[in-house]
């Protein structure tokens, strides 16, 4: 019996999803393998990047208004006066870890009016 993959092809247009589940089922024990391993290593590849769903805010540099750096890092982290200093006189260090992309686009954008170097991660 010859392989005949356009019969295959045919068959398969013409399945419901529970066949095609089925099908998946019966293969993963026939072969012994798993459907997931070759989606979990293709989102390995790359794909996760895009899928990134936390970002970390990093300072940078103070730049020249250090007062007005470490008064918007307190702003923000809610950081008290002495913990806000040493995070901007370190710099570079992570000021949130964690957020959404639009909240350390917002945590960018006010860090940066007061003069500040930050990027995200």
């Amino acid at each position: 019996m010859a392989f005949d993959k356009d019969a295959i092809i045919a068959s398969l247009k013409d399945a419901t999803i529970l066949d095609l589940a089925d099908l998946v089922s019966a293969i993963e024990e026939e072969f012994g393998v798993s459907a997931a391993a070759p989606v979990a290593a293709a989102g390995a590849d790359g794909a996760g990047a895009a899928a990134k769903t936390e970002f970390d805010v990093e300072l940078t540099s103070a730049g020249t208004a250090k007062v007005k750096v470490i008064k918007a890092v307190r702003e923000v982290t809610g950081l008290g006066l002495k913990e806000a200093k040493d995070l901007v006189d370190n710099a570079p260090s992570n000021i949130k870890e964690g957020v959404s992309e639009d909240e350390a686009n917002e945590l960018k954008a006010k860090l940066e009016e007061t003069g500040a170097s930050v990027t995200v991660k």
